[in-house]
């Protein structure tokens, strides 16, 4: 018997294939949820499970390389939510507009702070984007609701603040 062989029927590896196994079939479970990935396996005969895989994976090493880290996370910023928006403003229910406009808003908000010191952060924190890429998916995920929780913590109360100033500026303007 070779060696290959002899590590081919060794106890750990038939172990690690078996558990790698039982989570892409979890994994493949998941995606069947999903209209898009059923679509994409279709088209492509490749298994939605690995089509994912390997989409994380070559996120994954863009980023590794840092160099294409910037439109990565700007493709994972506008091009899934923008397609659920729009899926969102198609159903009746107002639960999904509302979780994309909130999205948008806190999307927005932090764009425009980002677009204020982009290079001071990109000076101090050179993986800045790996983290952003992060961060855009905790926003846009059910399960997180991380743009409600920024929100409701961090745009909202600065919105009163400055709409408050407005107002007492306005006021005291008109006397």
């Amino acid at each position: 018997m070779s060696a290959s062989q002899n590590a081919k029927q060794h106890p750990a590896l038939i172990q690690a294939q078996s558990k790698a196994n039982y989570y892409v079939g979890q994994l493949d479970k998941e995606l069947s949820k999903y209209q898009a990935f059923n679509a994409i396996e279709q088209r492509t005969q490749v298994p939605k499970a690995y089509a994912f895989l390997g989409g994380v994976t070559l996120l994954f090493v863009m980023h590794s390389f840092n160099t294409f880290a910037s439109p990565v996370s700007n493709l994972l910023g506008w091009l899934m939510p923008a397609y659920l928006s729009v899926k969102a403003l198609e159903t009746p229910a107002h639960n999904d507009d509302v979780q994309w406009l909130t999205y948008w808003v806190v999307f927005g908000f932090f764009n425009f702070i980002e677009s204020l010191a982009l290079r001071i952060i990109l000076y101090y924190f050179p993986w800045y984007f790996a983290f952003k890429s992060v961060f855009i998916v905790w926003l846009q995920l059910p399960a997180f609701r991380g743009a409600e929780k920024l929100y409701g913590s961090v745009v909202k109360p600065m919105f009163a603040n400055v709409q408050a100033k407005a107002s007492t500026n306005a006021y005291a303007t008109s006397e």
